[in-house]
């Protein structure tokens, strides 16, 4: 089993960063890939960006150069650094791990309004 846990939500001017933060506890070394997703009102739940165990990222487009994934083995924690905000950046944003399942958090919600 995997536990996930999000914090670092909030609210947010347009322009203002937030990172946010999974804490990961469980069978962590079963854990191959990494990833936040979004989910706003009324739309589908989506990729906002990866990680690999070996480092390698992916984002969705929408994202690219604003934000920034990471992992902390050594805090057992991934991030996401958000830059830029913008208000169509507003949802819950959810930590998923892979494994030979996938696991996810409760969520976290992310404003981001003037």
């Amino acid at each position: 089993q995997v536990q996930l846990v999000e914090s670092g939500g909030g609210l947010v001017q347009p322009g203002g960063s937030l990172r946010l933060s999974c804490a990961v506890s469980g069978k962590i070394s079963t854990i191959h890939t990494m990833g936040w997703y979004r989910q706003a009102p009324g739309k589908q739940r989506e990729l906002v960006a990866r990680i690999t165990s070996s480092g390698s990222t992916n984002y969705t487009d929408s994202v690219k150069g604003r934000f920034t994934v990471s992992r902390d083995y050594a805090k057992n924690t991934m991030y996401l650094q958000m830059n830029s905000l913008k208000p169509e950046d507003t949802a819950v944003y959810y930590c998923r791990a892979q494994s030979n399942r996938n696991y996810w958090g409760q969520g976290t919600q992310v404003t981001v309004s003037s």
